[in-house]
């Protein structure tokens, strides 16, 4: 049987090279797996749009959600943390579809 070794997620998404899903832990402890969308840089705070991969509660099959990176004093203590502001996340949203429109216009 093979191994399954534990990766950080925070670390999977700040990896370039490193563009696999990754599985974040609803509060039942329940891995859920998320499609990599992108990572916004926002007034310098960093957030993950994130995709679930199987289909999820409260989640349309074409929507993502807002993650913020909420960096701690090591990798272990780093989390992801669902941004609820709607406010923020639609500029979340808004400098990602920006983001997407100049990488089209190039």
């Amino acid at each position: 049987m093979e191994e399954i070794k534990e990766v950080n997620p925070i670390s999977v998404l700040l990896d370039e090279k490193n563009n696999g899903n990754i599985f974040l832990y609803d509060e039942s402890d329940k891995a859920v797996e998320f499609e990599q969308i992108a990572i916004i840089p926002l007034k310098d705070v960093l957030y993950a749009i994130l995709k679930p991969v199987e289909k999820m509660e409260g989640v349309n099959e074409d929507e993502a959600i807002a993650f913020e990176l909420k960096e701690g004093k090591d990798d272990q203590d780093d989390m992801l943390a669902v941004v609820s502001d709607e406010n923020l996340t639609k500029e979340i949203f808004d400098e990602y579809y920006k983001l997407v429109k100049a990488s089209e216009e190039k």
